[in-house]
């Protein structure tokens, strides 16, 4: 009985086809805008998690809070007290600088740009494992005899110098009011996708470059920051609530007197906006499915009343009130479910297409599928118990009398 009534309602769908079509774009404009705007926020969800996985999960920053007005200089870290941290922490601290920085420009003969450089320690290539394809990575003896030594990204090399080999090259630049000559000692590449540079706030014009942390540290070695990278054991909040503590104890603070700032509190906040984001965008583009629902409610009640002769033949001839009122639901089902199918390929192939412009792994889960055709024929269902109701109460006397 199903096969025939699916039969029936394949039938009447072909038998006008445009109409059909019509009557179907509300609900696959509505499924194919739901998929493609959850696809893409958990895309973006993902690329974020993997972004956040790149540039450490379990990196974070303490810093005496901006909000005590009582600020004293030995507030300020030293070199020797993350030396201790070091110590007290063992194993669970994975690397600790200084996170000093300084953007400048360079100059390399007639060639100036902008540069950023970082204040690195021999082991931040631990924690974030670069490719050195020329020369070699900071050693101590750098960072204990603040040597002008950098190790440069290629792309920058390749700005620089006009080639990526650039070891062996020099530049001047100032750095803090002194204005010295570098030596380039290493040049490494490290591949990202262009959403990875967007959101790391790279520039295509501004060069980057690893410097002993020493050199920026210098004259008496003291900064405002704090910057560990966790074990990847670690449980960031455990860990960050003992680092306070233990900070607070040797500077004579209170572990509320101090800002903290993790990756994984970061990547929270930002995986909560994106679905909340997905969720709402989301709901708004679901309104075109009760759309879509109204607009076959009407496409049935305006097929019940041209067929209605066949309907009277039909009751006539057998059919009960039930099997015509399931035929009708079929085919409101179906015509539904039709276009749930073709929003869902139009939406995966979209989805699909714009990440491959744009170098982008997209994510697309079968069950937002599955859902997403299912709730569309239970659309055309709900939709479609009017329209299969009244073609079901028809008195076949009067259906067969209609003309």
């Amino acid at each position: 009985m199903l096969i025939e009534n699916m039969a029936m309602a394949f039938h009447a769908i072909r038998a006008n086809k445009l109409r059909s079509f019509l009557t179907m774009l509300g609900i696959i404009i509505g499924i194919g805008s739901v998929i493609a705007i959850v696809s893409i926020g958990d895309t973006m969800r993902t690329m974020f998690t993997d972004l956040y996985k790149d540039i450490g999960i379990t990196q974070a920053y303490v810093s005496y809070g901006y909000w005590n007005d009582d600020w004293r200089q030995s507030d300020y870290f030293t070199l020797d007290e993350l030396e201790l941290i070091r110590e007290a922490f063992g194993d669970e601290i994975a690397y600790i600088d200084s996170n000093a920085s300084v953007s400048t420009e360079v100059h390399a003969g007639r060639m100036s740009m902008n540069f950023q450089f970082q204040g690195i320690t021999e082991r931040y290539m631990d924690v974030q494992p670069v490719n050195v394809i020329y020369g070699r990575y900071l050693n101590e003896g750098d960072l204990l005899g603040r040597r002008k030594n950098v190790v440069m990204s290629a792309e920058s090399a390749e700005m620089l110098y006009g080639t990526e080999n650039a070891v062996g090259r020099t530049f001047r630049t100032t750095i803090y009011g002194y204005t010295d000559e570098y030596t380039v000692i290493g040049v490494y590449k490290k591949e990202m996708s262009p959403f990875q540079r967007l959101m790391m706030g790279g520039s295509s014009d501004t060069g980057e470059a690893y410097i002993p942390e020493t050199i920026l540290t210098w004259p008496n070695d003291t900064f405002y920051y704090c910057h560990v990278f966790a074990a990847d054991s670690a449980d960031m909040t455990d860990f960050m609530n003992r680092l306070k503590a233990y900070i607070a104890k040797i500077k004579d603070r209170n572990p509320q007197d101090y800002y903290s700032n993790t990756a994984v509190e970061e990547m929270g906040s930002v995986d909560s906006v994106m679905g909340a984001l997905s969720a709402a965008v989301g709901g708004i583009a679901a309104i075109s499915l009760v759309v879509g629902g109204i607009g076959i409610m009407n496409i049935m009640l305006v097929s019940v009343t041209e067929r209605t002769r066949e309907i009277g033949i039909r009751k006539a001839l057998g059919a009960r009130t039930r099997d015509v009122l399931i035929q009708f639901l079929t085919e409101s089902a179906i015509l539904s479910a039709c276009g749930g199918v073709i929003g869902v390929t139009l939406a995966v192939t979209l989805v699909t297409v714009l990440g491959m412009a744009l170098s982008l792994s997209v994510v697309i889960r079968p069950a937002v599928i599955v859902l997403a055709v299912s709730f569309s024929a239970v659309v055309g269902l709900f939709f479609g118990i009017y329209p299969a109701s009244k073609a079901a109460k028809a008195d076949p006397i009067d259906a067969l009398r209609y003309e």
